[in-house]
């Protein structure tokens, strides 16, 4: 492959050698890069700085047989600078590229709208103009749409009723009671509420909900998340110290913020991906 140019976020690096790093981007046009950046980490170099994480950028690469090489690099938009100075805000952001780059898993195959939904969440999150919680727990409900695995929330998610009562990961969302499977949390309406909220992009809504909503919310995207990921998500755990409520009790049946929910009974079915909502606009995080 000759050189070609793309626009992309930095979503991690890797030493290698002495001086160079693997920079892996997830772009607009070719979808997740792994670039070899080739003497960033001497004090002299061009454009070291403009490779760190959060940091939306338009590069230049020469493709090459196992890893491109990044040979031209211009900053966009510097989101690292704000995220990087509120802790909380760090955490969020950095669950959002893991979670990306997880999501995101053949190299060089396009996610355009997984991109838009990156660039949309840490604009939001580096301007701080919503809670950095409900702005991922938006991330992620809303790159789970894209993927496929929309959880149902208007509706049962086995048998379309609309007397919702429970949420239960391993059935794709909010089930009834004939369809509750055992260990279902039961959330409280306002949490439901919160998540459908998140989801459509009503932030006069989500910011209008309490602290105890919000965690329960957070939990249980977060639980919904790794289900469908089958892998946890490093992140969090950072995220969970850091936010105020996170150490408050639970509704009977809800599940931690981290690790594999531990709802599933015999028979348990799996979620139906993506029939309860519409796919997303990857521009909901400009509201």
């Amino acid at each position: 492959m000759s050189l070609y140019r793309d626009e992309g976020v930095v979503l991690r690096t890797q030493k290698l050698g002495e001086a160079d790093r693997i920079i892996t981007l997830l772009t607009r046009r070719t979808g997740k890069v792994r670039g070899v950046a080739k003497g960033v980490r001497r004090t002299k170099s061009r454009f070291g700085a403009r490779l760190e994480p959060f940091s939306h950028v338009d590069l230049q690469l020469h493709g090459g047989r196992s890893l491109d090489v990044i040979t031209q690099v211009e900053t966009l938009h510097p989101y690292g600078g704000a995220i990087v100075a509120d802790y909380p805000r760090y955490t969020a952001g950095t669950a959002m590229l893991e979670t990306a780059d997880r999501l995101t898993v053949g190299e060089k195959e396009p996610a355009l709208r997984q991109f838009l939904l990156l660039v949309g969440g840490l604009r939001t999150l580096a301007e701080g103009g919503h809670e950095a919680r409900l702005v991922l727990d938006a991330f992620f409900l809303r790159s789970l749409a894209v993927a496929g695995y929309a959880p149902a929330l208007a509706e049962c998610a086995r048998c379309g009723a609309e007397a919702a009562r429970a949420f239960a990961i391993v059935a794709g969302g909010v089930v009834c009671g004939a369809c509750r499977p055992p260990g279902a949390a039961v959330p409280a309406a306002e949490t439901i509420a919160l998540m459908i909220a998140l989801l459509r992009g009503d932030w006069a809504t989500a910011d209008a909900s309490e602290p105890r909503h919000r965690t329960e919310c957070s939990g249980l995207v977060a639980a919904y998340l790794q289900w469908h990921l089958e892998h946890g998500i490093r992140s969090l755990r950072h995220v969970e110290r850091e936010w105020p409520g996170a150490g408050e009790a639970r509704a009977p049946g809800s599940f931690p913020w981290s690790g594999r929910p531990r709802e599933a009974g015999p028979g348990a079915a799996g979620g139906r991906p993506g029939d309860a909502e519409p796919a997303p606009d990857p521009h909901v995080f400009r509201t």
